[in-house]
């Protein structure tokens, strides 16, 4: 597979979990991209591999006894490897993401390495292309990379609000739900979209600036060149 040099030309997958290492993914959002559309949207709640604490709970509000008689995240393996083959993945402040999905499948299957548009093959979930760490980087004038506050700024809660009644369960139209922040990742992402010098950038200089480990960021410059 090789992907046009634009990355919005090609399909994005903006990732959020809610849970934690200890008591797995308890819900999934991922919202699917071209350029500014939303193509697709995937959802569901999870069965806990561990204890849910009462102050994760008050956070995401999801209840470990609700939960008990979902499928886990594990069933659906078939659909995650799928998208990581047709297009990078995406999250706000990818690190967590990326640890979670790890904890359950440590590889995807080989998969192009969008870094170097889709000419080569890697065995990775990454490198992922990170709005917490691309938006202070593009706009260094904002005073926070927190999810809502970065909504605020852009001034896109109200898209999100809708968007939100479109696609998302009724009771996870909040913050702090998987499927509302792959949303407001997502919108956030679509609004780099609409930045012409941000738009002709090829996804692996988005996955360049995404990175923050010197040495890593380095070895992307290298092969998102070669």
């Amino acid at each position: 597979m090789v992907v046009a040099n634009s990355w919005t030309e090609q399909l994005i997958h903006f990732v959020d979990f809610e849970g934690s290492l200890v008591a797995g993914v308890l819900e999934y959002g991922v919202v699917t991209l071209r350029g500014t559309e939303i193509v697709a949207m995937h959802t569901r709640l999870c069965r806990p591999r561990g204890r849910v604490s009462p102050e994760d709970t008050a956070l995401h509000g999801l209840r470990e006894a609700t939960l008990a008689a979902c499928a886990p995240l594990a069933d659906d393996w078939e659909l995650f490897a799928g998208l990581r083959e047709t297009g990078p993945l995406a999250a706000h402040f990818a690190g967590a993401e990326n640890s979670l999905l790890k904890s359950v499948w440590p590889y995807p299957r080989p998969s192009p390495d969008f870094a170097r548009g889709g000419v080569a093959t890697a065995a990775d979930w990454g490198p992922w292309l990170d709005t917490g760490r691309l938006y202070p980087q593009f706009f260094p004038a904002l005073s926070s990379a927190k999810l809502a506050e970065l909504v605020a700024a852009c001034g896109l809660q109200a898209a999100l609000d809708s968007q939100a009644a479109a696609h998302c369960p009724p009771a996870r139209c909040r913050y702090h739900a998987a499927p509302y922040d792959a949303l407001a990742g997502a919108l956030l992402l679509a609004t780099l979209a609409r930045e012409p010098a941000i738009a002709a950038m090829s996804a692996g200089q988005l996955m360049v600036l995404s990175t923050l480990d010197g040495e890593k960021r380095d070895a992307l410059a290298q092969r998102e060149m070669f």
